[in-house]
């Protein structure tokens, strides 16, 4: 079988590519919003607030989940969701790490 695309980045760049790409949904960042609000919620608390039908959200939640961004754990017959801090760590030593080096390299290339 050939090799995959993904198979020439780092484990670490194609990490931070998935969690980034969860992020990259407006709907996920108004469920992200909303979770950050609430603290914990059930999918069906998500479904409310947002204009978006039951199972997109459903599948919003299952990208965000398998990202590494939010934990959900089963209390009865719903799921209550909340934030993954070891996802959001990631992305934040990132973009960290970015805006350090783009201060230390100040220049006027552009």
């Amino acid at each position: 079988m050939g090799i995959t695309k993904t198979d020439f980045y780092t484990d670490q760049q194609n990490e931070l590519a998935i969690l980034i790409k969860a992020l990259g949904h407006p709907a996920r960042i108004a469920i992200i919003e909303y979770i950050l609000k609430v603290n914990t919620c059930i999918c069906g608390d998500i479904v409310n607030e947002l204009p978006l039908a039951q199972p997109t959200v459903s599948q919003h939640l299952k990208e965000l989940k398998n990202a590494g961004l939010i934990k959900g754990n089963i209390e009865g017959n719903a799921i209550c969701y909340c934030i993954d801090e070891n996802g959001f760590e990631k992305v934040k030593g990132f973009f960290e790490n970015i805006h350090q080096t783009i201060k230390k390299n100040k220049t006027s290339c552009c």
